[in-house]
């Protein structure tokens, strides 16, 4: 039985001589993996459609492990993602965040959508930093460990929200930032930047203008609070780091 399937490829790794095994994330049937027979052969067609990055249609056929594509035609290639390697590194990144995050058996369509949207953006020249932030608000929800951002962690109140607690998974009040003498002091900007990326879908955003500095204070405190909450090391998350290091000294 074949079924014909959207999908976005996450990853793919080598298998044999001439073969890859594909890790599609659809809105039909969650992540899935699949052996694409051939296509490490440079001429084969398969090869066009199952590189990283590749939004396309695909007909599958299930298994009781891997699926196997029989055929395959691109929707988007992401050209613009595939010739610059700031865009690249983010998109990297967000691929290995879903993929580590997603459990196949547990799939939320939702995602899948943040995702397209979210990368779509990042290759018409939008904000990548800002984009991310926000889908990994997304994932995080998803994976279970979102932080508390519209109200104090502590004692639920929503006005005069002072820091970002790590440790206590989100933002305290002016009255319980004596809770965690290592909280990160926010201005009240960033408290409502931290409130909108929760709740907006990506789809939803026009043009948001952050300031450099609740630029760093964001990343700060997105950085920290998976390492703290996110349990699974990401090699891309290294190399984007790398990157933005890099571009800002340019």
């Amino acid at each position: 039985m074949f079924e014909k399937v959207e999908g976005f490829i996450l990853k793919t790794q080598d298998y044999g001589e001439t073969h890859k095994i594909v890790t599609l994330l659809t809105p039909t049937l969650g992540k899935v993996g699949a052996i694409a027979r051939g296509a490490k052969k440079t001429k084969s067609r398969m090869a066009a459609i199952t590189q990283p990055f590749i939004h396309g249609s695909y007909l599958i056929q299930p298994g009781s492990g891997l699926a196997t594509i029989q055929q395959g035609e691109m929707i988007t290639s992401f050209r613009k993602i595939r010739e610059d390697i700031f865009k690249t590194a983010y998109t990297s990144y967000l691929a290995e965040l879903t993929d580590k995050l997603v459990d196949a058996k547990k799939y939320n369509p939702f995602i899948y959508q943040q995702l397209l949207h979210t990368i779509e953006r990042i290759n018409d020249d939008k904000d990548a930093e800002i984009l991310t932030m926000i889908y990994e608000w997304k994932m995080y929800k998803e994976a279970g460990f979102a932080p508390v951002v519209t109200q104090c962690v502590s004692c639920g109140n929503s006005q005069d929200l002072k820091a970002f607690s790590i440790s206590n998974g989100g933002l305290l009040c002016r009255n319980c930032v004596r809770l965690d003498e290592n909280a990160i002091s926010i201005p009240e900007k960033v408290a409502k930047l931290m409130a909108l990326f929760a709740w907006v879908e990506v789809e939803q955003i026009g043009n948001i203008s952050v300031k450099a500095e609740n630029k760093m204070i964001l990343q700060r405190i997105m950085d920290q609070y998976y390492e703290e909450h996110g349990g699974y090391y990401l090699k891309s998350k290294r190399f984007l780091k790398q990157m933005s290091q890099l571009n800002d000294k340019l």
